[in-house]
């Protein structure tokens, strides 16, 4: 298993390395001069050169590649271009509100999801299977801002039950909080449901299928114990890899939810400093997406593993 581990934890640095190629190349690629946008308009030659040496911007790109990835190895994200602020303390504060958020998403919709999931397997061809799935079809064909448009529509202009604004604030209390990000929060657990719940059903379908299920219910066995203590057991590999997929999207993919609520996280973050053309400030958002998300997706895919005996000894089951 420590082997099993160790290479997934390459692979994850090697994805790593290159995500930071991609994000450094694209910013690079980006329109306009980060000079000019900073001075404006009123701008002179001298003052862009002067400016652009300052910001280490008169470098050769692939040099100020490798100074950049050496300080993100330490942990330094740069300075912002806008405020000379450093980018860390910045950003932290902003995925902390993130990850709050994300893990009040998840405490609804993931114990939701396979709920309904489990429900939907042991109601195979039920009236509540059909309306289920044709409801996760719809929650999860439609955009996130479309809905979050439709909840703030709904829920705050027609009926005013909750605010239409995620406006958070230092020393906020936790009942206020909850009712300030309730909206953005049925937004990502109506998208996760849709999607955990379907996985569900279709692992515990698959393994309902298998031959020691039928001899279980030969043997008499309650429908509730077969379900809960043989299928779900032996379908939580493909279960915990949807859950961690849909956590990391809970936490890198509120760039459009954020923005539609006006929610002071990492995504609105990345979002402004995109509009700023604040270079280091892009670029230590989307490293820290990315690093999240392929950490998340290295804890899935361990746990997958740990949980199969087939992946944790192959050699010893084929011999």
């Amino acid at each position: 298993m420590t082997r099993v581990v160790l290479v997934r934890l390459g692979w994850g640095l090697l994805t790593l390395w290159f995500v930071s190629v991609l994000v450094f190349a694209g910013t690079e690629i980006l329109p306009g001069d980060v000079a000019a946008a900073i001075l404006g308009q009123n701008a002179t030659p001298e003052s862009l050169a002067a400016l652009r040496e300052t910001l280490g911007l008169d470098v050769p790109a692939v040099q100020r590649y490798f100074g950049w990835l050496a300080n993100f190895v330490r942990g330094d994200l740069g300075q912002s271009l806008t405020n000379r602020q450093p980018v860390a303390e910045l950003l932290w504060p902003r995925f902390w509100n993130t990850m709050a958020l994300a893990a009040y998403a998840a405490a609804v919709s993931l114990p939701l999801a396979v709920t309904l999931g489990i429900l939907s397997a042991v109601w195979r061809g039920s009236v509540f299977d059909r309306a289920a799935n044709v409801v996760a079809l719809a929650t999860v064909s439609l955009p996130e801002y479309f809905l979050g448009l439709l909840l703030i529509l709904l829920l705050s202009v027609h009926t005013g039950l909750l605010p239409s604004l995620a406006d958070t604030y230092d020393g906020m209390g936790f009942l206020a909080w909850l009712k300030a990000t309730t909206l953005p929060m049925i937004v990502l657990t109506l998208v996760t449901v849709a999607q955990v719940m379907r996985m569900t059903r279709t692992a515990v379908l698959g393994v309902m299928d298998q031959p020691y299920i039928e001899m279980n219910y030969l043997k008499g066995l309650p429908n509730s114990r077969v379900v809960l203590r043989h299928a779900v057991p032996n379908a939580a590999a493909p279960i915990i890899n949807v859950i961690a997929f849909n956590i990391a999207y809970l936490i890198t993919g509120v760039v459009l939810v954020e923005a539609v609520f006006n929610y002071n996280g990492l995504g609105r973050f990345m979002v402004d400093a995109v509009s700023k053309r604040d270079l280091p400030m892009v670029q230590g958002a989307a490293m820290v997406f990315a690093a999240t998300y392929i950490l998340l997706n290295m804890m899935a895919d361990i746990g997958a593993i740990a949980l199969n005996p087939r992946l944790r000894h192959p050699r010893t089951l084929e011999s």
